[in-house]
């Protein structure tokens, strides 16, 4: 008998995913349960399981689009699973010692020896070009070079090699026509990425999209977090960052400037009287922004181990619908990836979003004196339908107001 396995529904505006990989195949026995394939939809990454054991026989390959109820394979149930190996018997002594036989060769080692993990991506392309990977910076977790990090390097310009030395009069000659291969590759964009290409364009077009800046001394919360990020790692588990004081400082602000917590919806203007802040996630996948709930509600600790919790599932691509659904206001740091200043673009229809940025010393003027602070620059990008400019300077300056002051969190004033 064969049980099917059919692409469920995952949310009501989820209609067809794309087959992104198959952790079993065809003609493996399953355990019910158990993974047997990831379906990346426009929101996320959705692991389908066996709801049955037996036989698989894959039905979907991976890159496929799949719609909702559609066949992804089936499982014959009436497959027994494989009985476990006997235990090898013990090998006899021998009974006179064999000459020694030489180890074989040890393998060459892949050149340049980069020990770090790539994607199936990143060694196709080095294999590809015949890049050395040893030689490139990575931007992902631990180091590792990603997909973009292969293009930055395959179509940065190369240095030339010295010229040899050459009569003082004799004319330049003329640039040699291109030789070797030139290349071009064609990869069709996830259903992730193409869904984050629509809301970029979406929010672009159907806002009045303004952005207003102003700097930020960090001292205050340095100072804080210097003297207190060990005994609160040992009491909560969890390390203190930056991001919870943002947090906590954009749900006073909100408060104090509703319209920015709301959004336009027709001719009306629809206010939430709860506070739900996205945070950014950056993933191998694209940009993930799942939401933090009810923050007003929650401590530093509470704040700071909800976003723990979604920087690992993005790593590990399991942020899931509900994660990402809903959100009243998104806070972005580009500073976590060296960006110095930046116009980040709205998560509709959310009518704001904080851009915070790379903290970098500077000689500012405090009290008549020049002194060097730690300093970040803060845009927000606001929809100007239903925040005035007045508005979004106030509420970037109560921001402003809290970080310096971070007692003014615990205060609430």
């Amino acid at each position: 008998m064969a049980f099917e396995v059919r692409f469920p529904v995952v949310g009501e505006s989820v209609q067809e995913g794309q087959v992104y990989k198959w952790r079993k195949k065809t003609g493996e026995f399953v355990k019910r349960d158990e993974v047997l394939v990831e379906v990346e939809t426009d929101k996320a990454t959705v692991e389908i399981v066996a709801e049955a054991e037996g036989t698989l026989t894959v039905q979907k390959n991976e890159g496929e689009t799949i719609a909702v109820g559609e066949l992804l394979a089936s499982i014959d149930t009436s497959a027994k699973a494989p009985a476990a190996a006997a235990p090898a018997a013990p090998a006899a002594a021998p009974k006179a010692a064999a000459p020694a036989v030489p180890p074989p060769p040890a393998p060459k080692a892949a050149p340049g020896g980069d020990s770090r993990p790539q994607s199936p991506a990143v060694a196709r392309m080095a294999a590809e070009h015949q890049v050395d990977t040893a030689a490139i910076a990575g931007s992902g977790r631990g180091g590792r070079v990603t997909k973009d990090d292969m293009v930055a390097h395959l179509e940065s310009p190369k240095p030339a090699a010295p010229a040899a030395a050459a009569a003082p009069k004799a004319p330049a000659p003329l640039p040699a026509a291109p030789s070797g291969a030139r290349t071009e590759r064609r990869e069709k964009m996830s259903r992730l990425r193409q869904r984050i290409a629509e809301r970029l364009v979406e929010a672009q077009h159907t806002a009045a999209m303004l952005t207003t800046f102003n700097e930020v001394d960090m001292s205050g919360v340095m100072e804080l977090r210097k003297r207190y990020k060990d005994p609160f790692k040992e009491v909560h588990g969890v390390g203190l960052g930056f991001m919870s004081f943002f947090v906590k400082a954009a749900v006073q602000a909100l408060k104090q400037f509703p319209a920015i917590n709301g959004y336009v919806d027709g001719t009306d203007i629809v206010y939430h009287d709860y506070y739900d802040i996205g945070v950014a996630v950056s993933t191998e996948r694209g940009l993930m922004v799942p939401v933090v709930r009810d923050v007003d509600k929650l401590s530093f600790a509470q704040i700071e181990g909800a976003i723990a919790d979604y920087a690992k599932k993005g790593r590990e691509g399991k942020i899931s619908l509900d994660d990402l659904t809903g959100g009243t206001f998104t806070i972005s740091n580009g500073g976590t990836f060296g960006s110095l200043l930046s116009t980040p673009i709205l998560n509709p229809p959310q009518s704001a979003i904080l851009g915070m940025h790379k903290i970098e010393e500077r000689p500012v003027v405090v009290n008549g004196q020049i002194v060097i602070r730690p300093m970040m620059y803060l845009a927000m990008s606001y929809d100007h339908r239903i925040v005035d400019g007045k508005e979004a300077v106030g509420f970037l300056v109560k921001i402003k107001e809290n970080i310096e002051d971070p007692a003014r969190l615990l205060l609430g004033v």
